[in-house]
């Protein structure tokens, strides 16, 4: 099976289309209701447990490659056509952006992901259905973990163990799949969509965007991580921006700490906006527990690392002062439109 998936592979590579109904035909045949894939999917069920991650791993590369071909053949042919219509686009013509603007949360991303590329972090992203050994088994979470049960997670297949697939519930999935892959030093930040199975109301939403952090390399201490976000803090938030850390719990960092800083309205002398106490909350932290390391074969006793991870609606929220997360995701030009020019 893994010849013939290598074979699909072979053929994908060498698809050259003379016309937009060929691609139409490659795509019933490999994405159709009774096409390849959906055959391998079913056919996946009864391969071995021991051979499903390797397997689930071709077959996820298989999906993407058909799905790139297809998106860039069409849009060549549409090109094409457009070209030949004599709608030619003067590609020197100055762009008009006063009918939009980058959404909010993408403007606070950007802005985070450049402040840790300025000291040596580059962008790593993945998949957002996992296995539950990328989302879980691997970041030390136990089986009888809450986070794992239905009321937490959006469950794809559920079978009860290791052959779980769900939405990730957080982008550290992408950190154990970096450091399975790259030998260290690693040093890099991880942005994309999560889900959990939450109430969607003014301050919680079923997904949200998360940027994590990964930096493992010999000697890497505490005061390493301290920093390193306190950099980013003065960065984001202003040079006057003072930190703390308090003692907390992940199953994946060891020891762990939550982050607050100082707070903005009040220089931290207190307000109703942190509740009197001068400080805000924004991330959790910590030293990645050698059990980690060891998962992704990596020499706990050699390389030592730590890992954070902030929610991108939080500090969008604390740079706009957006009350209500669901305006974020309801695509309303009335309040997108306010954030033209933001930054």
């Amino acid at each position: 099976m893994k010849t013939q998936i290598q074979n699909y592979l072979n053929e994908i590579d060498a698809f050259k289309p003379a016309s937009l109904e060929e691609v139409e035909q490659f795509r019933i045949r490999f994405l159709g209701k009774k096409g390849i894939l959906n055959d391998l999917f079913e056919h996946f069920k009864t391969v071995p447990n021991e051979e499903k991650k390797e397997f689930g791993q071709l077959l996820n590369k298989l999906k993407t490659a058909v799905q790139i071909t297809i998106d860039e053949t069409k849009l060549a042919f549409e090109c094409a056509l457009s070209d030949s219509a004599g709608n030619d686009i003067d590609l020197t013509r100055p762009v008009d952006l006063s009918a939009g603007s980058r959404h909010p949360i993408f403007q606070i991303q950007n802005e985070i992901l450049d402040i840790f590329a300025r000291i040596g972090f580059v962008v790593s992203e993945g998949p957002e259905i996992e296995d539950d050994w990328h989302n879980f088994s691997a970041l030390n979470f136990p089986p009888e973990h809450p986070a794992r049960d239905m009321q937490d997670t959006f469950f794809v297949e559920k079978n009860g163990g290791s052959d779980d697939i769900a939405l990730r519930t957080h982008t550290s999935s992408v950190q154990i799949r970096m450091m399975e892959h790259t030998k260290p030093p690693i040093r890099a930040v991880f942005p994309g969509r999560v889900y959990r199975n939450e109430t969607i109301t003014q301050r919680s939403h079923c997904f949200f965007h998360q940027i994590e952090g990964l930096y493992i390399a010999e000697n890497v201490s505490f005061v390493d991580l301290k920093e390193t976000l306190l950099y980013f803090a003065k960065e984001f938030f202003g040079e006057s921006t003072e930190i703390r850390l308090r003692p907390s719990f992940f199953p994946f960092t060891e020891p762990s700490a939550e982050m607050d800083i100082s707070c903005m309205l009040c220089g931290g002398k207190g307000c109703a906006f942190c509740k009197h106490s001068g400080w805000v909350e924004i991330l959790g932290c910590g030293m990645v527990d050698p059990n980690v390391l060891e998962n992704c074969e990596i020499d706990s006793k050699k390389y030592s690392g730590f890992a954070f991870g902030l929610g991108v609606e939080r500090i969008t929220n604390l740079k706009f002062g957006v009350k209500d997360l669901r305006m974020f995701s309801e695509n309303d030009l009335r309040f997108l439109s306010q954030f033209q020019g933001t930054l």
